[in-house]
């Protein structure tokens, strides 16, 4: 798990805002897009129809790249 080290701002005695050091931020980052990327296969997994599918060969030969 990630361990996060925010320094939180306030205002009129009220939370506004974590400040997290910039290698935190980037953890973070990477963590959604990770999330977004699996979140992306498991819908097309749910939207695949069973057909036929290609190989990556298939598809440089059929893009000219092999």
């Amino acid at each position: 798990m990630l361990e996060l080290y925010p320094e939180i701002l306030e205002r009129d005695g009220k939370k506004q805002f974590a400040v997290l050091p910039y290698e935190e931020f980037l953890a973070i980052q990477q963590i959604l897009e990770d999330w977004d990327d699996l979140r992306a296969i498991d819908e097309a997994k749910k939207i695949d129809d069973g057909g036929p599918g290609f190989t990556a060969d298939q598809i440089r030969k059929e893009l000219g790249l092999g």
